[in-house]
């Protein structure tokens, strides 16, 4: 058995294996900071059987924090396109439901499992995975309740170039409030997180 120290070196060492497997699938080459995390995961509901969404988990840097926020509360749907990702959360959590599937068909996939509209929706993914089409946004905007919240972080070094930008756009686009928090400093890299309400595709 590892300790919590342990566990975390081994899931950064296997972030960063998949980050130079496949850059543009991986946000980063290391997991995002519990700090982010908890700014990540405000908008799920203390109260009540909320559904959260959770797309891009990674090696659960996010999970971890909405299990300890749903506290055997609600539903929680993992959608994880990397294989080996959603086999390590499926382990990991085991009262997570781990959909290997690309997110863009998210309003399909929840509802051929009868789940939804989404409380909440957190998102680890990358900007390329924002980049086709169909909008990944759109398909967010479609899966959310019209009270729900959607939380998408940008590391700051990045948020000014074009896939940035055109996905804070997008954000515009598909919500009617899109707010910015704080510099997470103590994530590595330093980042904020978006939070987008009140989805214009209900």
């Amino acid at each position: 058995m590892t300790t919590d120290q342990e566990h975390r070196g081994l899931d950064r060492g296997q972030f960063l294996w998949e980050f130079v497997r496949s850059p543009l699938r991986t946000a980063s080459a290391v997991p995002s900071s519990a700090w982010l995390a908890e700014r990540m995961v405000v908008g799920v509901p203390e109260r009540g059987e909320p559904v959260v969404v959770e797309l891009g988990a990674g090696t659960g840097a996010f999970t971890s924090a909405i299990q300890r926020r749903l506290a055997g509360r609600g539903r929680h749907v993992v959608v994880e396109l990397n294989d080996r990702f959603a086999a390590g959360i499926a382990r990991a959590y085991p009262s997570v439901e781990v959909i290997c599937e690309d997110a863009v068909r998210l309003p399909e996939l929840l509802a051929e499992r009868g789940v939804g509209p989404a409380d909440a929706i957190v998102s680890g993914l990358p900007w390329v995975a924002y980049a086709g089409e169909p909008s990944l946004i759109e398909s967010v905007a479609r899966a959310l309740a019209s009270s729900g919240v959607y939380a998408q972080f940008a590391y700051n070094w990045t948020r000014w170039a074009p896939p940035a930008r055109r996905l804070l756009d997008g954000l515009r686009t598909e919500f009617e409030e899109v707010m910015t928090s704080r510099t997470v400093w103590r994530n590595l890299p330093p980042a904020v997180v978006y939070l987008a309400r009140r989805p214009r595709r209900v």
